[in-house]
């Protein structure tokens, strides 16, 4: 059990509803949604796409390209190849962009020079 010093009180927390509304936050949610919410619409069609050829051209999905290798093959491992590419492509936005305006809030909150 442990004892609580009473002159020293309870660790202050931010005005998390102040924080969520400043304009600092607002500009970081927007740019986070006008990354996230269109390569995740974009991603989906493609999986879609894939998903649909493989369920309704059984022709097309199948034509060989070289040897065992046909076209279903192909497009599917380019869904792992797109996937990657999403995530790189995140990373470089979320450095570039996000990162930096993060960082500027944490540090407001914290109380440090910004």
């Amino acid at each position: 059990m442990t004892i609580t010093d009473p002159a020293v009180g309870p660790p202050q927390h931010p005005a998390w509803t102040e924080i969520q509304q400043s304009p600092e936050f607002g500009s970081l949610r927007k740019r986070l949604r006008g990354f996230v919410f269109p390569m995740t619409a974009l991603f989906f069609l493609w999986y879609m796409a894939y998903v649909l050829l493989a369920d309704y051209a059984h022709g097309f999905m199948s034509i060989k390209l070289w040897g065992n290798i046909n076209v279903g093959l192909v497009l599917g491992l380019l869904q792992f190849v797109s996937t990657f590419a999403i995530t790189m492509l995140y990373v470089r936005h979320a450095t570039k962009n996000l990162d930096p305006a993060a960082e500027k809030i944490r540090k407001e909150i914290e109380g440090e020079d910004a």
